[in-house]
């Protein structure tokens, strides 16, 4: 019986254990990423990804950072490198978590990281993507803020590409904004939804 009860409690500090670097790991990741610390950031999520294995958030904000790291890059092959590696981590994120609304948005992203460096390159093929993309998303969380207000955006910059208004989606920015402050995560690391941006976008809606 006391063999049995020090196996249980052996078994227990190592799940603690694990559980703590993962935190610790995801923490110093987030603090690197607030002081801009961008590759840095990236590079130790994609390690404690590669320590947990089972788990999608890290391989998901790595993804997040070279994806938004892309944008505003001049040199095509730099972006390639960096949108084929963001690739390979969404692909991990996905192997355990599918059809997560999150991901689903992230790989939208990523494809926006293409046709922002050359539209006309890159968006015959990839705009049409995004859409179904956008759609599986909204279809698995209709009131998901970040899919509404992700959604929202890529249709402004379609507007805006085409000579076209942005105000018919200003509403939709509006509801993502309410629905982000309503929205409550208990989920450990889970994305959050970023108000002051989304009131950036609006205003950018509205003009």
């Amino acid at each position: 019986m006391k063999k049995s009860i020090l196996i249980i409690a052996l078994l227990c500090t190592v799940i603690i254990t694990a559980q703590s670097k993962y935190q610790t790991g995801m923490q110093k990741a987030f603090g690197l990423w607030e002081q801009g610390k961008m590759t840095a950031a990236s590079q130790l999520f994609e390690r404690v990804s590669k320590a947990e294995p089972t788990k999608w958030k890290p391989a998901y904000y790595a993804a997040t950072i070279e994806i938004l790291e892309s944008f505003g890059l001049k040199d095509e092959a730099q972006l390639k490198a960096k949108l084929t590696k963001a690739k390979e981590l969404l692909d991990v994120a996905k192997s355990n978590s599918e059809n997560n609304p999150e991901i689903i948005i992230t790989q939208a992203l990523l494809n926006t990281g293409y046709i922002a460096f050359d539209g006309q390159k890159y968006g015959m093929t990839l705009s049409g993507k995004n859409s179904q993309l956008y759609a599986k998303a909204l279809a698995i969380a209709p009131n998901n803020p970040r899919v509404i207000l992700g959604y929202a955006e890529w249709n402004m910059g379609s507007a805006k590409f085409f000579g076209k208004p942005t105000q018919p989606y200003c509403d939709e920015v509006k509801r993502a904004i309410q629905l982000g402050k309503e929205e409550k995560i208990d989920e450990e690391f889970y994305p959050k939804f970023m108000t002051s941006r989304a009131e950036e976008v609006l205003k950018g809606c509205e003009k």
